[in-house]
């Protein structure tokens, strides 16, 4: 294999970030779906913290994605 191919080979190791982030934006949802149907009154003080920890989710699969672009142009 050439060094080329490795290059393109890390590149995309380095975007199965965005992969993970996927998986944890569906995790928080999900859950925070099924415990305001447990119990709905404590639903509404749970949002802020439901919509903090998907922007930190999705800030680290931009991450993945903005490291996979320098990765090839570099």
């Amino acid at each position: 294999m050439e060094a080329e191919s490795f290059k393109y080979f890390g590149i995309g190791l380095a975007t199965l970030g965005m992969l993970g982030s996927a998986i944890g934006v569906g995790n928080i949802f999900g859950n925070f779906l099924a415990g305001a149907l447990r119990n709905p009154s404590a639903a509404a003080g749970q949002v802020g913290n439901l919509f903090v920890g998907a922007a930190l989710v999705e800030a680290l699969g931009i991450l993945a994605f903005v490291l996979g672009i320098l990765a090839w142009l570099g």
